[in-house]
């Protein structure tokens, strides 16, 4: 694959990804604390969730908002379809 040079090198596809992955596991880990269980069943529920997608989805803006506050969504989403 060929890496396209960018004048800010944040902006870089892979760097990108690297980001996303660090955000997604400091959730992870927030989410474990909050339900009580191992960060890997955390991540897997965080991955399977709406919440998760919204936040790859560009178009949701919720990339925009700090790591906790995604946490919260998550949780608000299970408590709708735990009601």
């Amino acid at each position: 694959m060929e890496q396209k040079e960018y004048d800010d090198p944040v902006k870089s596809p892979v760097i990108q990804e690297i980001i996303m992955s660090n955000r997604i596991g400091f959730i992870a880990v927030e989410l474990a604390k909050r339900l009580g269980i191992e960060p890997l069943s955390a991540l897997k529920m965080f991955y399977e969730s709406k919440t998760c997608a919204d936040l790859h989805d560009k178009s949701t803006g919720l990339y925009l908002y700090g790591d906790l506050y995604v946490a919260e969504e998550f949780m608000r989403e299970q408590s709708e379809i735990d009601s």
